[in-house]
């Protein structure tokens, strides 16, 4: 039994990021149909961003009442690990999507569940369940967006020891006594930290440092706390041989000789492209691999075929996701109409910030939160800069934080242009000084306006000031 329908705009993949394509598009006049095998909201509502962090906010508040005088003296318990995963099983409505479908009908998107396979150009066929191919026509546009997965590295007898990916992480039911996480990038470092939080023995496994990609002196501060919260960090060494012991714990061999055992193994080493068994081939495209997009998140070489989110390789975060989804949405309605299109940098239909203004959060204990390039990534681009660094802790703010605060920031600053171009902030709370910075880039503010740009007292955001005292009064204004 075959069903056809025939929509202006299909969306495969029903995550942030297919719902803001999708939303967009139909807000641009489309009709429009979105597909999704799981639940509507996809991996950030239900097994990364959302439940990853609500299993790390309650051991983080608690420490944080421990560095405040007065607080800390109200402190007389330990936490509570299964109040901790109600609070998850909350926040991901227990793993039920019906909110969601019920922002889809509002959003007049209408919804197809099952498996989507391209058969040919503007042709989807999506089966559910019971087997039923519903067969969906594109009259303009079909984007992909059904994101990453987590990669599971060639390493002899690690399968058979049935690894966690980071969707066991975040769904746990019952934390293991013990953990091995193997990875030292976001989700690896955040991980630790959560499940160090459980009292759970954890041993962290690093080919390199943590959070590579980062300004070092953050992986490195990370790295610290984590051994003052009880986390054995391996770095430097490589994993050559997995397998259970007799008495039921996987053990990893390492490069150096070493072994760990533990309950459990969380494999957190990267992502791969959720393009494989997706009919890619029917439209001259290779199964398994990233999908290269030019700014409007048109793949190259078609008119009608947008790859939006993890699933372009452009950066793999929720939030960039969605900016991409609202230009890509926008773009397909106004191609559509043969309306202007604005596809210069910074136009309404391309991601501009892609490419150099990228904001991030790692919610581990202290937080590191960066936006732009970092000293060697404008090293590398030829860029004249100058570096400066400051300790979070000289702020007067800092101290109404934490009574022992620990931080440090870092602004790239481009000395010809004087604007800032990067930004790394390492501390408590510090998240909440990241969009300040992250305006700053994408506005290319000159350094002499930022100096009217007066930061409130005493909070930790007056750092900005500081960063403008060591550089100077800029030679325009």
């Amino acid at each position: 039994m075959e069903i056809i329908r025939e929509y202006d705009v299909v969306v495969i993949g029903a995550g942030a990021v297919g719902e803001n394509v999708a939303d967009r598009a139909v807000q641009g006049g489309m009709k429009t149909v979105i597909v999704e095998a799981e639940l509507v909201g996809g991996e950030c509502s239900y097994w990364a961003c959302m439940p990853s962090k609500a299993l790390l906010r309650s051991a983080a508040a608690l420490r944080a009442a421990q560095a405040v005088g007065g607080a800390k003296q109200a402190v007389t318990g330990d936490l509570d690990v299964s109040a901790v995963l109600r609070r998850r099983d909350g926040i991901t409505h227990e793993w039920n999507d019906d909110s969601q479908v019920q922002w889809l009908q509002k959003a007049r998107i209408d919804l197809v569940r099952g498996h989507a396979r391209f058969d040919g150009e503007k042709r989807v066929v999506v089966t559910d369940d019971e087997g039923i191919d519903t067969i969906l026509v594109a009259r303009h546009a079909v984007a992909v967006c059904t994101g990453s997965a987590a990669l599971l590295p060639d390493i002899p007898g690690l399968r058979d020891i049935e690894p966690w990916t980071s969707r066991d992480a975040t769904a746990v039911q019952h934390p293991p006594a013990s953990l091995t996480v193997l990875g030292g990038g976001v989700v690896g470092a955040e991980m630790a930290t959560a499940y160090a939080g459980f009292g759970t023995t954890v041993t962290l496994v690093a080919r390199s440092g943590l959070l590579g990609g980062t300004e070092p002196f953050a992986g490195e501060m990370v790295e610290e706390s984590l051994r003052g919260l009880g986390v054995d960090v391996r770095t430097n060494v490589d994993i050559t041989r997995a397998r259970a012991a007799d008495d039921g714990l996987a053990v990893l061999e390492l490069s150096d000789g070493s072994e760990v055992a533990a309950e459990r193994v969380l494999v957190a080493t990267g992502r791969v492209p959720r393009t494989t068994d997706l009919g890619l081939e029917s439209i001259g495209l290779e199964s398994g691999r990233w999908l290269d997009v030019d700014d409007t998140m048109l793949v190259r070489g078609t008119d009608w075929l947008y790859a939006v989110g993890d699933v372009n390789h452009r950066a793999l975060l929720t939030h960039q996701g969605k900016y991409q989804a609202r230009a890509a949405g926008d773009v397909i309605a106004a191609r559509a109409k043969g309306a202007p299109v604005d596809d210069a940098p910074w136009g309404v239909h391309v991601a501009t910030a892609d490419h150099a203004a990228v904001p991030q959060v790692t919610f581990t204990d202290p937080e590191v939160a960066s936006v732009g390039l970092t000293a060697a990534a404008a090293e590398k681009a030829g860029l004249p800069v100058r570096v400066i660094d400051y300790d979070l802790s000289w702020v007067a703010g800092a101290s109404t934080v934490s009574d022992d605060y620990v931080g440090r920031a870092r602004a790239i600053i481009d000395t010809d242009r004087e604007v800032l171009v990067g930004a790394t902030f390492v501390g408590p709370d510090v998240a909440e000084l990241l969009h300040s910075a992250t305006i700053a880039v994408v506005g290319e503010v000159p350094l002499s306006r930022l100096w009217h740009a007066v930061p409130s007292y005493p909070t930790v955001s007056e750092v900005w000031l500081r960063f403008l005292e060591e550089y100077g009064r800029p030679t325009t204004g």
